[in-house]
């Protein structure tokens, strides 16, 4: 998870800042695009899960198993 944090956080600051490395910045959306309810006239249920993915987020979650494996 912190890989895929800090490479996100690290491909929005490329992209903002280098309009050469703008491609850092876009990302991909994977997930269900309206939530599902569930109700019960006393209680209502929403479940719903979207993972926004960039290039530098994939780059990190990959840095983050290698430093795991190694230390």
């Amino acid at each position: 998870m912190i890989g895929a944090v800090s490479g996100s956080f690290i491909g929005e600051l490329l992209g903002s800042n280098m309009n050469a490395l703008k491609f850092l910045k876009s990302t991909y959306t994977i997930g269900m695009s309206n939530p599902m309810l569930i109700d019960f006239k006393v209680l209502a249920v929403t479940f719903g899960i979207n993972f926004n993915i960039n290039i530098m987020s994939i780059i990190g979650i990959v840095l983050a198993i290698i430093l795991y494996r190694k230390y």
